[in-house]
């Protein structure tokens, strides 16, 4: 069964998460980011209320004092100039509070995170066909259903609280003008107040609705769990069949070092160990070969065809197998045995180990 007809009932693993990542593939909830947007730029605007109207009180001075003055086209630039760096400088401390926030608004909701793929240019993105597709897909619909009742629950909870406000207007227009613009800024304050208080809890809402659906989205079957193990981890029977041959070449090779073997220990027929000793590069004598059963024999075979002496010690065929590996030099404990036998060997060939026995 493909992977894509399987039930995806399994949570995605670390692996497919982190791809999603880097895919620029991550759970964003657009209204949280705008939420946390709206609180930084109203609190901005009340902190810097009183430098704002200092500001515009000075523009207003400087416009006064242009009246009776008569104006010309260097006049006019330098009113413009005045007017353009005044908004520059109210403006920017709030355009970067609010830049700010939405950066902010962001990492606080998967970290930083910086990917060129999303804008990686990718020709399935302007595919007219699939663009129709997606336009009018049931996603599309369900999200334009959650923007309509998340802005017509917010904005039903602000009226409620303005038809409040507006019982009091009859009462309110007894009040002096300094009064009445009292009440204006506290009630206006109430009503912001009451907006982002809504607009946050739509924008914690939809961060966990947002959560529940990438993960649901990211939802792996059975069969893709495994077939993603084996690309970490490698085919069990790839990996199996290398490590098989692996043994094989390293067995040929061994077998082919029994050549240059001085004696082949057996026990005689279930154990083999070659050995080769040369003091000149060798503290000790040297495993070259060792095998059980069928290697074993195949050992005795080589060492036969290259006039290799095989000498029976069944325990210390045994010892040499169990205590050594190919390559090693012999243990401390057997270096009496095998000296022993070394020398039967030298003394057994003198044409071939004479320069052995003078040394």
């Amino acid at each position: 069964m493909a992977a894509d007809d399987q039930e995806k009932t399994e949570e995605a693993t670390s692996k497919k998460l982190e791809d999603a990542r880097k895919d620029g593939n991550i759970p964003k909830s657009q209204d949280a980011a705008a939420v946390v947007t709206l609180v930084v730029a109203v609190v901005a605007v009340m902190f810097l209320f009183g430098f704002l109207g200092d500001r515009m009180m000075n523009l207003y001075r400087y416009y006064q004092g242009l009246i009776g003055i008569e104006f010309s086209v260097g006049m006019l630039q330098n009113v413009m100039i005045k007017t353009v760096m005044e908004a520059i400088i109210m403006l920017l401390p709030i355009v970067l509070s609010i830049m700010v926030a939405g950066v902010l608004g962001n990492v606080m909701q998967f970290g930083f995170l910086f990917t060129t793929k999303p804008i990686t240019p990718n020709l399935n993105k302007i595919n007219p066909l699939k663009g129709l597709k997606n336009l009018f897909s049931l996603k599309k619909l369900i999200d334009a259903i959650k923007i309509i009742l998340k802005v017509g629950i917010v904005f039903t909870i602000a009226f409620v609280f303005l038809l409040q406000f507006m019982t009091e207007l009859p009462k309110v227009e007894l009040y002096d003008i300094v009064s009445q613009l009292v009440w204006l800024k506290e009630k206006a304050i109430i009503l912001a107040a009451v907006v982002i208080l809504a607009f946050i809890v739509v924008g914690i809402l939809d961060i966990f609705l947002v959560r529940f659906q990438y993960f649901k989205s990211l939802r792996m079957s059975k069969q893709e769990i495994k077939d993603e193990y084996k690309q970490m981890e490698g085919d069990p029977q790839v990996k199996g069949r290398i490590r098989r041959l692996q043994m094989e070449a390293a067995r040929r090779r061994m077998v082919q070092d029994v050549a240059s073997a001085d004696v082949v220990i057996t026990n005689p027929t279930h154990y083999a160990i070659a050995l080769r000793y040369d003091s000149s590069k060798e503290a000790a004598p040297k495993v070259l070969a060792k095998g059980v059963d069928f290697l074993a024999l195949r050992i005795k075979e080589i060492a036969y065809e290259n006039e290799v002496l095989v000498y029976e010690n069944p325990q210390l065929a045994r010892e040499l197998y169990k205590l050594c590996e190919v390559g090693d030099m012999i243990p401390r404990e057997l270096f009496k045995a095998v000296a022993e036998v070394l020398r039967f060997v030298y003394q057994s060939n003198k044409k071939k180990f004479g320069d052995r026995l003078q040394a």
